[in-house]
Order: structure tokens, then C-alpha cells, then sequence
């Protein structure tokens, strides 16, 4: 075997062992994996790593992948829920073979829970869900059996046939599993496979009224749609021997379980019930609400797909539970936008600053739109006498190694000239209003021939041209690592500082053209998306992510 071959058995995943012993084995020809989501909600960036796991996996063995959503529960779930889905699957970049419903299966689920009622193995229960809780035991100490659990098969036949055409109220009967009351494993103890819900289904109207738990449907629907490997994550593992108990004794298509570790991201929850939350609570403003961990909260942010990908690559795939730094995150999407990102040239906080000995007009200027990648080109700019430099960028009394502008101080305007301050202007209060400097005519930019050599390079924004915008910056929703084992209220935890507004920010007028599915960094400041709140009058801008990680740092400040 050579040396290649070796490596690529060594860099491969437990899960990708498993695929690779099944076709080699015979077992298959083709493997088939499913992504089955809940639509009682938006996808969280926790999700992506499934997606990623399942079509993945698909894709790299020549397989497919099915689409099929676990719409069992009809108070939940919403077509406006199974359409976000679909769209966030397909901006990663992935496409399913079948989309397909628990609620496809409603039938043949029903025929399979009357053929365990025939085989003795599934009785209809009328206790509460109260008396079912207490007669299911401990952990340490077996259930006792259920009054209804002796009844005849002709009886459970009647009784699930009427539950199924309405003559029964919510929680008024349950049809259970015959199992094991005294099993070490929890789930075993007569699990419920039924129960009455008299509510619209999203797809089925009200032809329903009795409705299967997911332990019942899900491995059911995994046989009949012949499932190869079915990918879970690891709180699933104490029901894997329910899931194969019901295929065992349906004698249908042997699908299989397997799990891995979820996704567990620092400063953010996963929790769908928490996610609620800060929507409903109005800590954020919607589930896409750039500060949200969902797929498209993290879509209109800025992040690109390929950018979650690699990230769910790195992370790789366990079989224990850890929790993942978010700047490895966002290491993925620095490391993508500086390849792709349009360079542009916005001051955040001005200062006017007018060049005393510039001549009246403009030029046009030439810079390049990325050093990264010179096929990306090159765009004009106008420079003119009077601009827009970032007021951090000069200090009137600096101190030691201070590079940038100050009195009697030379920097270079990026792609521009090389200037200096001559004089400060102040209004009545000492307010710093207007720097009046000097520009040295033979320093341009790709043809400096004034011999000056200077430290730092400042960008800037002509006066004249400049294009006025909004900008979101957005920050980590939570101050603490891991907001929800922290002690209280997780919402506590919410970061005050995650977004701050910049009303009139002044970019340079190529900004004007932008379009939503390009990507930008703002020179020295971040990278940057148009915002779908933006409008003809008022052009809103997100950041994405800061050029360097710098929450450590500020958070030692606080």
C-alpha cells in the first residue's frame, strides 16, 4: 500500500471509516444519508455542521442525499420555516436528491403501528401522561406495567382505529410500545409511539388528528426511504436500541444509526427554545438578525458559504462533546474575504483636512481592487484638496512612536501623496474642526521622486465625492464563553456592546454601485455587506468581521 494511501486512511473520520468497510464489504452499492430537520424553525450554524456531515459524506462516496423534514409535531411547524430551510441548504451549497415529509409516511407509519398492535408488541393506553411518568420508574429502579398493557389485540385494534378518527380528545389515550418495564435503558420502558393532537397540519389539512413521536417515525421513514446510514447526534445514542427494536420487529429495511459530536460554539447558544427567546424578547430583531447564529443571520452578516464550510471542515467530526472557539470561525471567514473582498476606503469618524497648496479640481487616481488577486483589477478614485482622514489618525500631542498625522508630521494618503500638517483649526470650544496641510507635488503614489521616506499610510475619502452610509458594527451576542451553563438567566449574559450604529460614515464613490452579493473590506477597518434594509436613499452596511481578533484584547480593557 503506498504512502499516499496510508495518509488518506489516517485523515479519514470514524464516520467515513464506517461508509468505506460498508461498500467494500458489499453491504451496499450505494450509500443514501438524509438531513430530517424539525420546520419549527430557522437553521443554526450547529445544523450547517450536519449538512455539511450528510450531503458531505454523499458527495465524496458518489451517493445521495435526502432532504426530509420531521413534520410530526403540527402546533410547531410552519411552511415559512420549511422554505428557510430549503434555502439555506441550497446557499451552502448543496442540493438533495428527494424532498420528502414525515407526513408522506403518515399511512405506512399508521399500518406499521397496527402490525406491532397484531404481533402483541403495541397496546393503547388511557393513563395521563402523569401516571405514565410515574409508573416508568428510575433510572435505578424498574416501571410497573400499566393497567391497559393486558389488553386484547382486538381491543388495541378498536382503540387505536378510534383514536385515529377523532372520537377522543388531546391526551385522552396514547398508543405505547410493549417493551420492557424493567429495562436499564429508559426509552425502552414502553415508549409512546402515539398521540392525539386535533390541530391543522401544515401539509395534511385535518385528515390527521393522531400524530407519531419521532422515535417511531424517524427510523421508519429512515427504512422506507432505504437510509444507508443514518447520522444523528450523541444524545441519540440512548435511543438507538428503540430505533432498531422497531425495525427488527417490522422486519423492514435495516437502516442504521450513528452519532457525533454537535456543534457547540462559544459566546452563542444552539437552544431553538433560547433562539425564541431573544427574538420574542426582542434582544435581537429578527431569527436572520446578524447577531443571531443562524445560517441566515450568519448569510446576511457576511458570511460566505464557503467560508461555514471550511469551518465545519476544521472542526472535523467526534464522538465527544466539546465546545469550539468562534474565532475559529471567524479565522475561516478573514482568511476567505481577504481573497475575495472588493478594497475600498471609508472614514468611520471624520476630520477635515484641506491641502492648502493643492490646485483647484480633482485628479483621478489608480489603485488596485484587491493585492491579493490582480485579476480583480483596478479601479479610479478621486482625489481632490479637500478630504476625509479618521480622526484617531491624528493627535496634536503624540506621544513616542505616534507614526501617523500630527503637527509638523509627513504620512503618505494611500495611493495619493505624501503630506504634512501645518496647522490645526478649533471652534470656541477647543474642538479639533479642520487640519490645514501641504502635500509634496513629486510623491505620488508608483512615482514618488521626493526622496521622503515616511511611517504610515492613512486612508481617506475626497470631500467632494463622498458617498454618506450607515454601518452596523456587529460584535459576539454574549460576554461570557459558554452563556448557557453559566449560573442565572443566559439572556444576562447579552453582550450591551454587540452592535453599534454609525449614522454617517463617508466612503468613496465606487460604494455607490455596490451590489448584495459582493463583499468588501473597508481599508484598516473590517470586512463589510450591503444590508437588505439599505434603500435608494440610505445605503446600510454590516460588518462582517474585524480584521484582526481583537476581543481578547478589548476584553482585558473592561
Amino acid at each position: 500500500m503506498s504512502e499516499i494511501r496510508k495518509e488518506e486512511e489516517k485523515s479519514l473520520n470514524f464516520l467515513e471509516e464506517i461508509v468505506e468497510q460498508d461498500l467494500e464489504a458489499g453491504r451496499y452499492t450505494t450509500i443514501l444519508t438524509r438531513f430530517p430537520p424539525e420546520p419549527n424553525g430557522y437553521l443554526h450554524i450547529g445544523h450547517s455542521k450536519s449538512i455539511c456531515l450528510n450531503f458531505g459524506l454523499a458527495l465524496k462516496y458518489r451517493g445521495k442525499t435526502n432532504l426530509r423534514f420531521d413534520d410530526t409535531n403540527p402546533v410547531t411547524e410552519d411552511t415559512e420555516y420549511v422554505e428557510s430551510i430549503k434555502e439555506d441548504i441550497r446557499w451552502l451549497g448543496f442540493e438533495w436528491a428527494s424532498e420528502l415529509y414525515a407526513s408522506d409516511y403518515f399511512e405506512p407509519l399508521y399500518e406499521f403501528a397496527t402490525r406491532l398492535i397484531r404481533l402483541g408488541l403495541a397496546y393503547v393506553d388511557d393513563s395521563s401522561s402523569e401516571e405514565i411518568a410515574a409508573l416508568k420508574g428510575t433510572p435505578t429502579e424498574p416501571g410497573k406495567n400499566s393497567p391497559c398493557r393486558a389488553r386484547s389485540v382486538d381491543e388495541n385494534l378498536r382503540l387505536f382505529a378510534e383514536m385515529r378518527a377523532g372520537k377522543y380528545r388531546d391526551g385522552e389515550k396514547v398508543l405505547r410500545a410493549k417493551i420492557d418495564m424493567a429495562a436499564s435503558n429508559m426509552h425502552l420502558r414502553d415508549p409512546i409511539m402515539y398521540r392525539i393532537k386535533h390541530a391543522h397540519h401544515h401539509r395534511t389539512g385535518d385528515a390527521w388528528c393522531i400524530y407519531p413521536m419521532y422515535d417511531f417515525a424517524h427510523g421508519q421513514s429512515d427504512s422506507i426511504e432505504k437510509i444507508t446510514h443514518s447520522i444523528c447526534t450523541l444524545e441519540f445514542i440512548p435511543h438507538r436500541p428503540l430505533y432498531d427494536w422497531f425495525i427488527e420487529k417490522l422486519g423492514i429495511f435495516p437502516s442504521h444509526q450513528y452519532e457525533f459530536a454537535r456543534l457547540n460554539l462559544t459566546y452563542t447558544v444552539m437552544s431553538k427554545r433560547k433562539l425564541l427567546q431573544l427574538v420574542a424578547d426582542k434582544h435581537v430583531h429578527s431569527w436572520d438578525d446578524p447577531r443571531m447564529p443562524t445560517i441566515s443571520g450568519y448569510r446576511r452578516r457576511g458570511y460566505t458559504p464557503e467560508s461555514i464550510r471550511t469551518f465545519a471542515d476544521k472542526i472535523g467530526v467526534q464522538k465527544r462533546e466539546n465546545l469550539i472557539d468562534v474565532s475559529l470561525l471567524e479565522f475561516c471567514i478573514r482568511e476567505h474575504l481577504n481573497r475575495i473582498a472588493w478594497r475600498r476606503m471609508v472614514v468611520f469618524d471624520p476630520l477635515k483636512l484641506v491641502i492648502t497648496n493643492y490646485p483647484e479640481g480633482e485628479e483621478m487616481l489608480t489603485t488596485e481592487n484587491n493585492p491579493e488577486d490582480p485579476g480583480m483589477g483596478q479601479r479610479s478614485i478621486p482625489f481632490s484638496g479637500q478630504l476625509y482622514i479618521e480622526r484617531e489618525d491624528f493627535m496634536e500631542n503624540p506621544p513616542k512612536k505616534f507614526f501617523r498625522l500630527a503637527p509638523g508630521q509627513k504620512v503618505r494618503l494611500k495611493s495619493a501623496y505624501i503630506i504634512q500638517c501645518d496647522e490645526v483649526i478649533k471652534d470656541a470650544s477647543g474642538h479639533i474642526t479642520e487640519l490645514k496641510c501641504s502635500y509634496l507635488p513629486g510623491s505620488k503614489s508608483g512615482g514618488d521622486q521626493s526622496g521622503t521616506k515616511v511611517q504610515a499610510t492613512l486612508h481617506w475619502v475626497s470631500v467632494p465625492h463622498a458617498v454618506t452610509l450607515e454601518l452596523r458594527l456587529y460584535d459576539r451576542l454574549f460576554k461570557v464563553e459558554d452563556p448557557s451553563n453559566a449560573e442565572g438567566d443566559f439572556k444576562d449574559y447579552i453582550n450591551p456592546d454587540s452592535l453599534q450604529i454609525l449614522p454617517a460614515a463617508y466612503a468613496e464613490p465606487s460604494l455607490r454601485t455596490a451590489k448584495f452579493s459582493e463583499r468588501y473590506q473597508f481599508m484598516r477597518k473590517g470586512y463589510f455587506t450591503l444590508d437588505k434594509d439599505s434603500s435608494e436613499e440610505k445605503m446600510i452596511f454590516n460588518r462582517t468581521v474585524t480584521l484582526k481578533d481583537n476581543w481578547a484584547k478589548e476584553q482585558k480593557k473592561s
